[in-house]
């Protein structure tokens, strides 16, 4: 059993954690998506994509799912910076200190275990990691896509470069697909009416 100081650490860190549900993705609104996900919807379908990829790739759903869930913890506080204003700042420099902060105060175990996370996705050098990044490419791929059919045109835009960033098979054959089909044939097929 966790002690007192340990617990009312680790309900602040789920706390913030929440915050991610009232985090806007701030690219999606330069393209005027007033409405767009949040950092939090995000991050659970890069989850999603994450366990998939990991199964297709034969590698550990276990550790690329955690690397997806907590690659973007920091924009609890930092908020979802778009590209530009990334332009002007040492955007990884600042994401690893406020993370550092964030998880300073969560028993040892805990924090280690998030900090070498952190430290293994920035590294890009694990089949793990490779992974959980081409989740978070492929998330924001398919979000491109569905916000183009659904009228934002100028979301297409983003589809034209992200690809060449995916690297596994894998990702890369679930864009294709992606991309060649509607996003929406998957419940169309599903409302139908029968005869």
């Amino acid at each position: 059993m966790k002690n007192k100081k340990d617990i009312k650490e680790i309900m602040q860190f789920i706390c913030e954690a929440g915050m991610l549900k009232n985090v806007k993705r701030s690219g999606w609104q330069v393209l005027g998506i007033r409405s767009g996900e949040t950092v939090a919807e995000h991050s659970f379908r890069c989850a999603v994509i994450g366990y998939i990829l990991a199964d297709m790739e034969g590698a550990s759903a276990h550790k690329v799912i955690l690397l997806t869930l907590f690659n973007d913890i920091q924009e609890a506080r930092m908020t979802d910076l778009h590209k530009m204003a990334q332009r002007y700042l040492k955007i990884d420099s600042a994401e690893d200190s406020c993370f550092t902060e964030q998880i300073k105060n969560l028993p040892d175990k805990l924090s280690k275990e998030l900090a070498q996370l952190h430290e293994e996705y920035r590294k890009q050098k694990t089949k793990e990691s490779i992974i959980a990044r081409d989740a978070d490419i492929l998330e924001c791929l398919i979000q491109a896509k569905e916000y183009h059919e659904q009228g934002f045109k100028k979301a297409i835009e983003f589809t034209k470069c992200a690809p060449r960033f995916l690297k596994s098979n894998s990702a890369k054959k679930l864009w294709q697909v992606a991309k060649n089909n509607k996003i929406t044939n998957w419940w169309v097929a599903l409302s139908n009416f029968k005869r």
